[in-house]
């Protein structure tokens, strides 16, 4: 599987620590377990092999977005996702799984700065580009010489909302 080499060298050389064949084959079962959405079973695996391995960077950010994708704990998933960016502040990888965590709480500016982070150290990061585009672009505020938080522009802009959802529905 081409990611989990990717992966692998990637937090390996960074990591300075590489993982041994035990903690390895845990890492991979979590990260694929994550790829097929079994939450628990990533969990499972990432905890033990955080266990043989707290220091590895990759490893923090993975557990701590399968944390944050099984509704656990907010604030200790995004730290440790953010202690691993920190720790590897030039791996996309870990600023695309910081912003996941952010996204998974409603944290959508939050999740972008991190998505435009990792997009700095790799402009051609294809998973941080979709994601980026998921997120779409924001319409203009209604009220222009207003700020966007002001609570004329919230009001209208959720009403133009709702009035142009009701109308592209059907």
């Amino acid at each position: 599987m081409n990611r989990e080499v990717e992966a692998h060298e990637v937090s390996g050389r960074a990591s300075r620590q590489p993982l041994d064949d035990e903690t390895r084959a845990l890492f991979e079962r979590g990260l694929q377990a994550l790829d097929d959405d079994r939450v628990g079973d990533a969990l499972d695996c990432l905890r033990a092999a955080h266990g043989h391995a707290p220091e590895h960077a990759h490893l923090r950010s993975s557990l701590g977005l399968a944390m944050a994708r099984s509704g656990g704990d907010f604030s200790e998933a995004r730290t440790l996702c953010e202690d691993a960016a920190k720790q590897e502040f030039f791996n996309p990888d870990l600023y695309l799984n910081l912003a996941k965590v952010y996204l998974r709480s409603d944290r959508r500016s939050e999740a972008l700065r991190y998505l435009r982070r990792g997009q700095m150290i790799d402009p051609g990061h294809e998973p941080i580009r979709r994601t980026i585009a998921s997120l779409g672009q924001r319409r203009l505020p209604i009220v222009p010489f207003l700020p966007r938080r002001h609570l004329v522009n919230r009001a209208l802009g959720t009403a133009r909302s709702k009035f142009v959802g009701t109308f592209s529905r059907t």
